[in-house]
């Protein structure tokens, strides 16, 4: 009989010293049944009819991977957490430790349904399987991450190209879920963001990331909460200073080089202004196919039209030097057959008598230009008259100028030669158009810088 007792007894005290068994001990018991899965409804939110589940986010930047001119794009990929609560998941662990699954535990429970506004490709990564945790913990909160790439539009406005600051945004928002249902929101504030310190562009100096929020109105749905990760990129100029700058302006040097040629080598100043011409338009049509077709005109665009300007009105400037000097060569020389007798202002004269009509064709020929009627001093004059009665005889008088006043004009029209070959448009020109491109470059870098 006391054996029996005493059994009895130790059997009520073991039974009184058991704890409850911990279900995430137990091995053979499922997942679904440890939390429960199968007896509730996860298509409907938690606390479906009543106030909105408040859903905070956190993201991750990992890298920013291209911004794209031509598209109006950026690519980014990033870890997207959410937190919320769902007592529907709570289980029983005496270690109050959380659980943690994979992608195939989120196809049956409720998850909240964030997209990403104005996005035009997306995807989760799947390597080597898909990058998505679910951890619940024993009170229902729940942690949902997944890695994920995207390409979001951002409007960019390129009216300061290059030397501009682009701001975009990808913006998450809940896609079935009103205010009034699923209250979307940052869950740290600012510090929600975090971004990778070794992420770099070449493009771009990334300045500023921050978060944002506020309500989106769509007229048959209602208001949304949606949220914004705002960054704001500065364009690095250096590349277009070599690509772009520095080509443009060397040929409107180059152009310039034609006004200290002579005016009469026209192949070699016609071949400059033709080539400098085509490298401008070479340069334009380059910039121009690596950036959008917007209908604004960009800051690089008035730099390099009007560098194109200053190369075409170097070949137009020596278009008139030409015209000029042909309309001036035509001139001086109506002017020389009209002035061809030297017989004025000549102090010392020779006189050429041809008797007994031995003169020919010829040298009557080369006397076409004298005039009729010579002059000829006094004490000649009564010799004439006797000789004029004979009608066989022709007294012709030459005036010819002496040596030293020909050698004098020689002197002269070669420093006539030189001015006129120098004209006075090149001589301008070399002051006005490096002056007005100086003059233009101040204001362009003192305005866009």
């Amino acid at each position: 009989i006391l054996y029996l007792l005493r059994l009895s007894l130790s059997n009520i005290i073991i039974s009184l010293s058991k704890k409850p068994p911990d279900v995430t001990k137990s091995r053979k018991m499922k997942t679904e049944h440890l939390l429960k899965v199968d007896d509730h409804d996860f298509t409907m939110r938690p606390a479906f009819g009543g106030p909105a589940i408040p859903v905070g986010v956190d993201v991750q930047v990992e890298s920013l991977d291209s911004i794209s001119e031509v598209d109006m794009d950026f690519t980014m990929t990033l870890y997207l957490r959410h937190y919320w609560k769902d007592e529907r998941l709570s289980f029983t662990s005496s270690t109050n430790k959380s659980m943690t699954f994979d992608g195939r535990l989120v196809k049956k429970i409720w998850v909240p349904d964030v997209f990403f506004v104005h996005s035009k490709r997306s995807f989760i990564h799947d390597t080597t399987t898909d990058n998505i945790m679910l951890r619940v913990f024993p009170d229902g909160h729940v942690l949902y991450s997944l890695r994920v790439t995207v390409t979001a539009a951002c409007n960019m406005d390129f009216s300061r190209f290059p030397l501009d600051s682009q701001t975009c945004s990808l913006e998450l928002e809940s896609y079935a879920y009103t205010d009034e249902d699923l209250m979307l929101y940052w869950k740290s504030g600012d510090e929600s963001l975090s971004i990778d310190d070794r992420i770099s562009l070449s493009q771009f100096l990334i300045q500023k990331f921050h978060t944002t929020s506020r309500l989106a109105f769509y007229s048959s749905t209602g208001w949304y909460n949606r949220l914004y990760i705002n960054f704001t990129l500065r364009r690095h100029i250096f590349f277009f200073l070599l690509q772009t700058y520095f080509p443009a302006t060397l040929m409107v040097m180059l152009s310039w080089v034609s006004f200290w040629i002579d005016r009469r080598a026209v192949p070699a100043r016609v071949s400059l202004g033709i080539t400098t011409v085509l490298t401008m338009s070479t340069i334009i049509t380059g910039v121009n196919a690596s950036m959008p077709r917007v209908s604004y005109i960009k800051a690089v665009d008035i730099y390099l039209w009007v560098s194109f300007v200053f190369v075409f009105l170097s070949v137009l400037e020596y278009a008139a030097v030409n015209y000029l000097s042909t309309v001036q060569d035509r001139r001086e020389r109506k002017m020389r057959e009209r002035s061809l007798p030297c017989t004025c202002g000549i102090s010392q004269t020779r006189t050429m008598t041809m008797l007994d009509g031995t003169y020919s064709e010829a040298d009557t020929n080369s006397l076409a230009g004298y005039t009729e009627e010579p002059i000829v001093p006094e004490e000649v004059q009564a010799d004439m008259h006797e000789v004029s009665d004979k009608p066989d005889h022709m007294v012709v008088h030459l005036s010819v100028s002496s040596e030293s006043t020909t050698t004098k004009k020689k002197k002269s029209l070669r420093t006539l030669n030189i001015i006129q070959n120098t004209h006075a448009i090149d001589k301008y020109s070399r002051m006005i158009f490096p002056g007005s491109y100086i003059f233009f470059n101040l204001i362009y870098w003192s305005v866009y810088c």
